[in-house]
This record gives structure tokens, C-alpha cells and sequence, in this order.
């Protein structure tokens, strides 16, 4: 049996609701909160990026891995579109915070917003191999968006940390696919502060194109279909597209709620479906069975089925769970503080 031994996400206390951003620009708040199911997203404050994230929640794995000595960890992994650094890695001060070995294989991954599910991915393959006995993947992001885009009513910050291994599995991985394509709906350039996208275009040749195909294929290969997952969960770039692409494939609200994060966390990237995914953990038990689909722009889809076990019931109050963090005691910005913790407002260079 392969799969994850530990889990654990942390969520930024900040927030500033969809309201104060629309304010700013003179949009129209409603057709947000309407139409993509946006209400408000977490924000990092100053003294928070990537890597803190990434430890908080690597130590939340850990505690739920209870017993596990980080330097048992053969490799970690860390998946974003917002390492702090361009050259040095992230996942080598993870490691070290964390007390792992220096005889460790590190690497960060990028691949937009599935960067995350691919190290999940890659970290499965490695233990199913039998090269490590241990490895932890993350997937978190302090998303950017530009001013008065459309973006930033949804770019949000959180990660998301698994530990895969063969001993104390809590969730069992059954079946993986990816799927993947050159469809190019979103970039950022080397040097460019924000991303660009490509508008609709994002919509159906590039997330519910990739997302069903993955998700298809995977029914297939598991001889699986929806009602016989207890939840489902995808990649959430705003509240509306994972709802619509769970009716496109036959799941019911109901599936998705409990890692449906988006219009009150906003879009974290690539921690994106691995929060969803650990607010499912939070709450399931022993024999349910989990279906995830990530989606990532560029662009591709990991899919994975999970089912729970036993020791599910021992862990989930090991370390503070997603949806308490998100529901505890936030702290709401204005537009201007928000700006100032994003770095939006930058100081003019001396003559």
C-alpha cells in the first residue's frame, strides 16, 4: 500500500474581500460574487511567502505523520509559480526548518497552478518505486495579480504539504493520469511582475478541456464513475468553474463542497486542489474514496483517486485543520494595506 502518511495546509489570517478591490476600480462587485462565486481571498502578510507557508505546513505533515523523523524524508519537492528566488531553490530552506538530512534529493517544480499535484505525483512514483521510503510534496503560491485585472479578485495564498510513504498510509493512491497539451491561456514572462491570460480563451479549449479529458481517462483506467466517489475535488481558479466541471462530469454538489475553498480562500494556485484536498481529509472516513483532478494552465491536468483508511481517524485533529484556519478570527484589509503587503505600491528608485 502507497500513499499519503501525513498532510497538512496553512492558511494566511489576512483577507480582503472582493468589495474593497472592486471599490478601487470601479467594478461592479455583484457580477464577482455572482458570477465567478468570489466573496473575499487570503492574503500574505509581509513577513510571509512561499517558504514559510511551505514550512507551516510541512510541520502540520509531520505531526499527522505522528512518529515520523523528517530525516527519514528521501525527497522533497515543492511545486509554485512564487518561489521567492528566480535561481536559489525553495525546497533546500524547507528542509532544513524542518529537520530533515542533508542526503536528501530537493527540487522545486513549476507548471502554473499544478505545479503542486506534480510533486504529488512525482513523490508517489518515487515510494511505488521503491528509491525513497519517505517523500513530501507541496503545493502552495502566493498568487499574483495585476492591478485592477481580474485576477486579483481571485489571487490567493495558502500551501499544502503531503508526505507519501508505505507505513501508515491514511489515504491510499488506487489510480493517477495526467493529461497534458500546448495551450498556452496564461503566461508570465521572465522579469514581468504579473501574469497575462488569455481571457475566455482560459475557459473551455484550456481548463475544462484538460480537466474532463484527465478526468475521463482516469473513469476508465479505474473502471470508476462518479457515484462512487464520496468527494471529488478540482482545481479552483474561482468558485464557478469547479462547480460547473463536477456537472459536466456527473458529480453533485454535495461531492464538492468540502473542498470547495475558493470563494472564501480565492485561488492559491498551486495549492489549489492539495488544500481542497486536505479540507476532504479533515472530515472523511475509513473507506471513502476521493477523486482529484488539478489543472494547471500552459497546460495539463493530474488526476488522482484516493481511498481512506483506518488511520484517518487518528490524525485529523494531530494539527489545525483548513477550514478552521480559513473560519478563524481573519484580519481584513483595506485596499491601500493590502496593496502595501503585496508589494503593489513600490517606492521610486533615487536619482
Amino acid at each position: 500500500m502507497v500513499g499519503i502518511v501525513g498532510y497538512g495546509a496553512y492558511v494566511p489570517r489576512c483577507r480582503i474581500r472582493v468589495e474593497e478591490i472592486a471599490k478601487i476600480w470601479g467594478a461592479d462587485a455583484e457580477s464577482f460574487k455572482r458570477g465567478l462565486l468570489l466573496r473575499e481571498k487570503s492574503v500574505p502578510a509581509p513577513d510571509q511567502d512561499l517558504i514559510t507557508m511551505s514550512v507551516e505546513a510541512a510541520r502540520y505533515a509531520l505531526k499527522r505523520a505522528a512518529g515520523l523523523d523528517p530525516k527519514e524524508l528521501g525527497a522533497i519537492y515543492i511545486g509554485a509559480e512564487s518561489h521567492p528566488y528566480a535561481v536559489k531553490p525553495s525546497g533546500t530552506v524547507v528542509a532544513e526548518a524542518i529537520g530533515a538530512t542533508p542526503d536528501i534529493h530537493c527540487a522545486d517544480y513549476e507548471f502554473a497552478c499544478k505545479a503542486g499535484s506534480e510533486a504529488m505525483f512525482v513523490t508517489l512514483g518515487l515510494v511505488q518505486a521503491d528509491y525513497v521510503k519517505y517523500a513530501l510534496a507541496i503545493g502552495g503560491d502566493t498568487s499574483q495579480g495585476a492591478p485592477g485585472d481580474a485576477l486579483e479578485y481571485s489571487t490567493a495564498a495558502g500551501a499544502a504539504a503531503y508526505i507519501m510513504g508505505r507505513d501508515r498510509v491514511l489515504a491510499e493512491i488506487e489510480h493517477t493520469h495526467s493529461y497534458t497539451t500546448d495551450t498556452p491561456d496564461f503566461w508570465r514572462r521572465d522579469l514581468q511582475h504579473y501574469p497575462q491570460h488569455g481571457g475566455r480563451f482560459t475557459g473551455e479549449p484550456a481548463y475544462f478541456k484538460h480537466v474532463t479529458a484527465c478526468a475521463r481517462a482516469l473513469f476508465e483506467k479505474s473502471g470508476t464513475k462518479p457515484g462512487d466517489f464520496k468527494y471529488a475535488v478540482f482545481h479552483q481558479p474561482n468558485g464557478k468553474f469547479p462547480q460547473r466541471v463536477s456537472r459536466m462530469l456527473g458529480f453533485t454538489q454535495k461531492q464538492i463542497d468540502q473542498g470547495w475553498l475558493a470563494p472564501t480562500l480565492g485561488n492559491t494556485y498551486s495549492g489549489s486542489s492539495p488544500m481542497g484536498l486536505s479540507a476532504i481529509l479533515d472530515v472523511a472516513r475509513p473507506g471513502d474514496r476521493i477523486f482529484m483532478v488539478s489543472y494547471g494552465s500552459g497546460a495539463g491536468s493530474d488526476g488522482f483517486i484516493w481511498k481512506v483508511t483506518e488511520r484517518i481517524v487518528e490524525v485529523q485533529n494531530l494539527a489545525p485543520q483548513t477550514r478552521q484556519q480559513l473560519e478563524h478570527k481573519p484580519r481584513y484589509l483595506d485596499y491601500g494595506t493590502y496593496a502595501k503587503f503585496r508589494r503593489k505600491i513600490r517606492k521610486a528608485e533615487k536619482v
